[in-house]
């Protein structure tokens, strides 16, 4: 655990630079709009150790999977967001010499990343030739113009003498990823204009050998200011402007520099896009710096509107969930359904930024409440689109039906370890309980009859190809898998994955029941099918174990030296730093929740002395090394009211990144997972619940809070839930009359 910024309910700000600490802020003061996004780097020079990263939402590359051996079915490549063309980077030179915080001697440092408006300022006063000079930054990423970005700098002279100004803008396509093979570096440039004020940049990423579309980005960066326009100049890889001006003492200049992003993902042509980019500037130089901030500011609030939740008598947890809820928004706002949301974001290059199974298991929950209920439309239709994609993974390994990928871009897989992508298949369970839990929230079973039918029939046929039935037990097994605890791999009968394939045969048949015959017969699916999906349902094999009352984790997890984590030396933490791969894979010790994901998927289907054996012995062997990991634990605590447990896990989930837990956020932010903490304060402390089609609450307060409130969207209502110390309230602001359950008692709403 390490926290390097300073608690405030809507502000991550810190007052301090350290080198080694350089690439945490950067992670940390991230900013996106779900169609681009940048990590907190400087704009101007910093020769010190940075991470310099811009992501545009769908633009990326298929980098050959370079391995020292080969199998058949293997990815043929590793899928990957690109760094963009930079077009923050400037250079400001004060009298003729460039600031760089890395050399220079400064003070009066300031970060600070407002999470209100979605806007990053930061401040110092910097020495050159015994002078000083006061340096303001501010920038944001439209979410009103998504393809906006809006920097403003101003320089003040804090002598007693005058100085010269000169400000390099760049844009710059000279980038590289850090994880790279062999240095490889993504953009060639088509394209260059210049002039006086404002410069253009055309670049396409680099020719593929895998069928995949290149990319083609446009940059348009205007300027305002009062500095002197100087001649402007280009090389093979970038476009710059410059500008200078003299300094009187206690005078002050602004720089502004104003960058529209346009891409062939939305315009075909050269043509297209200059004519797009040019249309979009015009639109921006209508207005001044400040209403550009005023519409950020007015924009983050409609959001903050629907989706904040207030926190009463704890700064910490205040901080915690909004910061995860801006980082969330930031990423994925439902905009776009061919988008989807990336474990890292915006926020750095770590697992490619494809998709994963986070979206479906974690993401999709928070989105149905805070949302219109298109915004899951979109990402269950995402994966609809991809079922083609889906299919073609299954063949590759020599099976039928459709098995989605573990990371994708286009629904082929693109994940280059092995035990990840063809062991861990219980990401296709997730896949089809996505479509369970939006029907089950919203009431809507139009899709799960329709295309989302499509999607859960190749799912079922993949897992009726994928057992085997085992003559010695009269049972169907599956073998060969890594469940959710990646700590474990080449298992046989993962009691999650075993249990979502027999709840996935089950849920296609109760679907079935409900389609139309013709849809029955446009997928050529009879009776003795469905048939077979029952009998391998009906006789999965589910290891537990009866003396201990639990769900066995897989064959031979009790034959471990099940020894807790609690008798570990704390320096034995995070064991993916400190132990072999080796030591893990043979070691008890859980990264994130297996079983207990599966009792946390279907909750009331377990008794309560269910869930409480299961989670005793497994919550203890339990590292978290997964971001996914304390949020469930957190819900199942608080259903056992273990109050203090789910309240340890629920400030290990808020606050995972703004302290650093797993000292890996240097990388990038844990994105997916945000929804964690969100998902603990409501399914978990408010404990709701969607039971036969009616929403339930048996809310507690943790002790650590005076109290919580946040609002939800309900089958076209909109409610307001707030628990304190008198006691609980649920209020209808919009919508029909609706009956719930609160602490097990009736309850109708009516709106006032």
């Amino acid at each position: 655990m390490k926290r390097i910024f300073e608690i405030d309910p809507w502000k991550v700000v810190t007052h301090e630079l350290k080198p080694e600490e350089k690439r945490l802020q950067e992670s940390m003061t991230s900013i996106g709009n779900e169609y681009m996004g940048m990590r907190g780097m400087f704009e101007e020079n910093y020769s010190g150790d940075t991470h310099k990263g811009i992501y545009l939402g769908g633009v990326w590359y298929p980098d050959k999977t370079r391995v020292g051996w080969w199998k058949n079915g293997y990815p043929e490549y590793f899928g990957k967001v690109i760094n963009a063309v930079d077009f923050t980077k400037v250079d400001i030179k004060l009298n003729g010499s460039s600031v760089d915080l890395a050399k220079d001697n400064f003070s009066d440092f300031e970060l600070a990343l407002d999470m209100k408006e979605g806007i990053v300022t930061r401040s110092y006063i910097v020495e050159k030739d015994g002078q000083k000079f006061r340096l303001n930054f501010e920038r944001f990423v439209s979410v009103t113009q998504k393809e906006l970005y809006a920097s403003k700098i101003t320089v003040e002279n804090l002598g007693d003498k005058a100085a010269t100004l000169e400000i390099d803008s760049y844009i710059d396509a000279d980038v590289f990823n850090e994880d790279a093979n062999y240095d490889e570096k993504f953009w060639n440039v088509l394209a260059q204009n210049v002039s006086e004020t404002d410069m253009s940049l055309t670049a396409q990423t680099i020719p593929n050998n895998f069928n995949t579309p290149q990319f083609t980005t446009e940059m348009l960066a205007d300027h305002v200011t009062s500095l002197t326009p100087m001649a402007a100049q280009t090389t093979e890889k970038h476009v710059t402007n410059s500008f200078k001006g003299e300094l009187a003492p206690g005078q002050s200049v602004d720089f502004e520099k104003r960058v529209i992003v346009v891409t062939s993902r939305d315009y075909q042509t050269k043509e297209e896009l200059d004519q797009a980019a040019h249309a979009l500037s015009e639109q921006q130089a209508a207005k001044s710096f400040d209403q550009l901030k005023a519409d950020q500011a007015a924009g983050w609030a409609k959001r903050w509107e629907k989706a904040d939740v207030e926190i009463a008598g704890n700064a910490e947890s205040q901080q915690g969930i909004r910061f995860n809820l801006f980082q969330l928004f930031s990423t994925y706002y439902g905009d776009d359904a061919r988008l989807n949301i990336g474990p890292k974001g915006f926020t750095g290059e770590k697992y490619g930024g494809a998709t994963y199974w986070d979206t479906e298991a974690f993401a999709v929950p928070l989105y149905l409440a805070l949302a219109d209920e298109s915004v899951t439309q979109n990402l269950l239709k995402y994966r609809h689109d991809q079922l083609a994609g889906a299919y073609h993974n299954a063949q590759q390994q020599g099976l039928k039906g459709a098995l989605y990928p573990m990371v994708t871009f286009n629904g082929i897989e693109c994940h280059n370890e092995w035990e990840i992508t063809f062991e861990e298949i219980h990401r296709n369970g997730t896949i089809a309980y996505a479509i369970y839990n939006y029907t089950r929230y919203t009431g809507d079973e139009e899709y799960a009859t329709h295309d989302g039918f499509d999607v859960l029939v190749g799912i079922a046929r993949f897992w009726a190809d994928r057992v085997h039935y085992s003559k010695r037990k009269g049972q169907y097994m599956i073998h060969g898998v890594t469940g959710p605890n990646e700590y474990e791999n080449n298992v046989n009968n993962n009691w999650y994955t075993n249990m979502l394939a027999k709840w996935c045969l089950n849920y296609a048949n109760e679907i079935a029941d409900k389609v139309s015959a013709d849809k029955l017969a446009e997928l050529d699916l009879g009776e003795a099918e469905r048939k077979k999906w029952h009998e391998i349902a009906d006789n999965m094999y589910l290891p537990a174990d009866e003396e201990l009352g639990i769900f066995v984790q897989h064959d031979t997890f009790l034959d471990k030296d099940l020894t807790p984590v609690k008798d570990l030396p704390a320096g034995q933490l995070p064991l993916n730093q400190n132990w072999s791969w080796d030591k893990i894979l043979r070691s008890p010790y859980i990264k994130q929740a297996d079983v207990l994901q599966g009792i946390y998927y279907f909750v009331e289907d377990f008794t309560p002395e269910q869930k409480e054996k299961n989670f005793e012995f497994y919550e203890p062997l339990t590292v978290h090394e997964s971001s996914l990991s304390p949020s469930i634990h957190s819900i199942l605590a608080a259903d056992l009211h273990k109050e203090d447990k789910a309240f340890e896990m629920y400030s290990r989930t808020a606050r995972l990144d703004l302290d650093n837990y797993n000292n890996d956020t240097e990388d990038g932010l844990h994105i997916t997972s945000m929804t964690g903490s969100w998902l603990a304060i409501v399914q978990g402390f408010a404990g709701m619940r969607v039971i036969d089609g009616e929403l339930e609450f048996a809310p507690f307060l943790p002790k650590e809070w005076d109290g919580y409130k946040f609002r939800i969207n309900f089958r076209g209502r909109l409610l307001n839930i707030v628990v304190d110390k008198t006691g609980s309230k649920i209020e209808l602001l919009k919508g029909e009359p609706l009956k719930i359950k609160l602490n097990g008692e009736e309850v109708e709403l009516t709106a006032k």
